[in-house]
């Protein structure tokens, strides 16, 4: 690592044409499954290797941090824990958060302020990413220590390969199927 980042970052920051963002915390279990997806994809990276102008990030997910890591790019993949009540551990919900109407309602977001209200500062600054996708995790134990819960865990290899799918049709231009571009 240098200056905090890895070595995929070093050489595809400058690209910028893809970032994804892990957001969470590892020390408080379920919530710690975006870095998880994330460190995923990066033992995949270092294996095949990168995808051109693509970067892994892990982040807390304060918004501002979030709009610097996904000002400018092309595409944003965000992955993040979510609370649902009743929920399903271990469910995969997928976003796109082009063209989406303004955030409404509460947070589902683990964190403090989630990333609703970082997207919608990011469209209030005119810095929200060309295409923002999330996938949202449902967890199931937020409390302090490490490790995933089996559910999430189990979630976490399947959720990094159709994330790395979703990257190579970006950057080979297509859309993804269940995607509508405006």
């Amino acid at each position: 690592m240098d200056g905090g980042l890895s070595d995929w970052e070093r050489t595809t920051a400058a690209s910028g044409r893809v970032t994804v963002i892990g957001v969470g915390n590892e020390f408080r279990r379920d919530d710690g499954v975006g870095p998880a997806v994330v460190g995923r994809l990066g033992r995949r990276a270092a294996r095949d290797g990168p995808p051109p102008g693509a970067r892994l990030v892990c982040c807390d997910g304060e918004p501002g941090r979030l709009i610097g890591l996904w000002e400018g790019v092309e595409l944003a993949v965000v992955v993040d824990a979510a609370h649902a009540h009743p929920g399903c551990p271990g469910r995969v919900h997928r976003l796109e958060l082009d063209g989406c109407p303004a955030w409404r309602g509460e947070s589902a977001s683990s964190h403090g302020l989630g990333l609703g209200e970082a997207v919608e500062l990011a469209r209030a600054l005119d810095r929200l990413p060309r295409r923002l996708v999330v996938y949202a995790v449902e967890g199931t134990d937020g409390s302090l220590g490490t490790g995933l819960s089996p559910a999430v865990a189990a979630a976490v290899g399947p959720l990094a390969e159709r994330i790395g799918r979703e990257i190579a049709r970006h950057l080979a231009g297509e859309a993804a199927p269940w995607s509508v571009r405006r």
